[in-house]
């Protein structure tokens, strides 16, 4: 990509934003003439002004927005707490005011375009069992190059970085595109007899290893050598940004490229929303609307840690071939034996397909058969596996179990009460009334 892409797509950008105000003002002024909302042209053209409103992408986090959770039926505020920050990612906490110690847990969030708040769902359903923490992975056009290159092997000595700040026997949560740096940061920290090594590790819709039901994402990374995705894809942050000319992989040309693989039905997304404001429904308006305000918002990849995950994931698939390097040290996830390993794939993922994620099991060789669980969620795509209503009832209370079943004793929970989607009884628990039931026996023998 031409170094002045990224300027020229920032002056069209600048030169709209007049139009998208003039479209925001004449909303305003619309909405202030409310008796006259009934009158069908005054709804056409709100409508006809949103969509000019939403043609601007954002390159700002948005906010969470969570600011309380029902804990055992009672509402709880909920405050962000920066822990450990870095040039490029923050460990963001949601703090809690509560009586009980919850089980710790890192969300470590994908940097592909998208910023953490993309997991907004994810948090707000685990945050009323544990105590949550999420990697926030900061835009790189707002780093100043002084502050230094950020690739895979930084990524993975943050994830390392992070989980050490919680402390021992914390859990890790790791969502799509991180779940191979995640397996690699637990790998060297089991190699390395760690003592904050985390106490489980659940991979959720990850490319650990993409030679299985290679997707249309698949193909197209081996579609071309890397030195044409670096000619073509990499651009320079314009002047006027703190990261200026930091190299990039353009969080719009992303977003674009995303965008592409179903146009069709982002163009529908549209139309429905025009249509269904304009005739008077704002919920179905308002909710795409939601929808797109969030994917909208963009950031940048680094070009090293972008070109390197392609490289290394996508047309090397290193770490299923035993050849991931990290600062390198040769990644070797044969040597956990202390973390659980739960897998979660969806059925109709077009992203990372089944089969890629539940690889990870066979790479953890020394890991013990009952600490490793899999599950495929019927009818949920990529978004599905971590957002939504079958995340909410059918995956989330496998997590919780997985969590929960490898919590150390000292800190665990009581029970958690069965309902319609109650968590499976655990291999620990049954293990432990077995146990008894020998004591019993052989007591009565004894008699």
């Amino acid at each position: 990509m031409n170094v002045l892409a990224y300027s020229t797509y920032q002056a069209m950008s600048d030169l709209m934003r007049p139009m998208r105000s003039a479209a925001t003002t004449t909303r305003m002024a619309l909405a202030a003439f409310a008796p006259f909302a009934a009158n069908p042209y005054h709804r056409a053209l709100d409508a006809t002004c949103e969509l000019i409103e939403m043609t601007g992408l954002t390159h700002h986090r948005p906010p969470f927005g969570i600011e309380s959770v029902e804990v055992d039926g009672e509402p709880v505020a909920v405050t962000e707490q920066v822990v450990k920050r870095t040039p490029f990612g923050s460990l963001l906490r949601f703090r809690k005011a509560v009586a009980i110690e919850q089980p710790r847990v890192l969300i470590v969030a994908p940097m592909s375009g998208h910023f953490a708040t993309l997991l907004r769902g994810t948090v707000r359903t685990m945050l009323a069992d544990h105590d949550v923490y999420i990697t926030d992975w900061h835009n790189p056009r707002d780093v100043p190059l002084a502050a230094g290159r950020f690739g895979f092997d930084e990524y993975v000595e943050h994830v390392i970085a992070f989980i050490r700040r919680i402390g021992p026997d914390a859990h890790l949560v790791a969502v799509c595109q991180p779940t191979v740096a995640s397996l690699a940061a637990v790998s060297l920290m089991a190699a390395a007899d760690d003592p904050a090594q985390p106490a489980s590790m659940t991979l959720m819709a990850g490319p650990i290893d993409c030679r299985v039901n290679p997707t249309a994402v698949n193909q197209l990374a081996n579609s071309k050598p890397i030195e044409w995705f670096e000619k073509n894809l990499i651009s320079t942050v314009p002047f006027g940004f703190a990261g200026a000319q930091r190299r990039v992989y353009p969080g719009f040309v992303q977003l674009g490229a995303f965008m592409s693989m179903n146009l069709e039905r982002h163009l529908t997304s549209f139309v429905d929303m025009h249509r269904e404001r304009a005739k008077g429904d704002p919920s179905k308006a308002d909710a795409v609307r939601a929808f797109y305000k969030e994917y909208f918002a963009t950031t940048d990849l680094t070009a090293e840690f972008y070109l390197e995950t392609v490289s290394t994931v996508f047309q090397q698939y290193a770490l299923p071939r035993g050849e991931l390097r990290v600062r390198d040290q040769l990644v070797e996830p044969a040597a956990i034996r202390r973390t659980a390993l739960l897998t979660i794939e969806g059925e109709k993922d077009d992203i990372c397909a089944v089969g890629q994620t539940v690889a990870a099991q066979d790479l953890c060789s020394r890991l013990r058969p009952y600490m490793k669980t899999h599950h495929v969620q019927t009818g949920v795509g990529h978004y599905g596996v971590f957002n939504g209503r079958k995340w909410e009832a059918q995956i989330y209370p496998r997590v919780r179990a997985m969590i929960q079943d490898n919590e150390p004793r000292a800190h665990r929970a009581p029970a958690l009460a069965d309902d319609a989607h109650s968590d499976r009884v655990t291999l620990h628990a049954l293990l432990q009334a077995e146990a008894l039931a020998h004591a019993a026996v052989a007591k009565a023998s004894a008699l």
